[in-house]
């Protein structure tokens, strides 16, 4: 089998809209990855960055099932000793609501500079106004 080459001049780009609002976190962060990644396309290659761009509004609505609300842990570390900050994913929303789907998303994408040229192309908006209505984006169902 050969291996598929598509130059990046003759892809077209679209921009699709995902509203997150009243959604599970994790089915909306598959979306948005499976888009950025381009495994929407027929002509997927894992090699180059064949994705489309991604808006997701709403963020900070988005659902978590169980006791995830009180129980997942956000952690980091400053790098010395006794450094390690944690934050629950309501502490979070509260600190920066759209950090909990781009962290989502962004362990769904490959690491090294393929996948932070893919997160590149996601905006993320804890409410429902966006600044790419010029694009016109195509909405998602999810």
């Amino acid at each position: 089998m050969k291996t598929i080459f598509v130059k990046p001049l003759t892809l077209e780009k679209k921009w699709y809209l995902i509203d997150a609002e009243g959604k599970e976190l994790g089915k909306v962060a598959v979306a948005a990855a499976r888009i950025l990644r381009g495994k929407n396309k027929s002509y997927y290659t894992p090699h180059q960055d064949m994705g489309d761009y991604v808006v997701i509004i709403n963020a900070e609505k988005a659902n978590v099932t169980g006791k995830k609300r009180t129980d997942k842990m956000y952690y980091r570390h400053s790098g010395y000793p006794g450094g390690l900050r944690k934050f629950s994913y309501e502490q979070m929303l509260k600190r920066n609501p759209v950090f909990p789907m781009e962290h989502a998303v962004k362990g769904m994408l490959p690491r090294g500079p393929l996948g932070r040229q893919m997160f590149t192309k996601m905006k993320v908006y804890a409410g429902s106004e966006h600044r790419q209505q010029a694009q016109q984006p195509i909405t998602v169902e999810i």
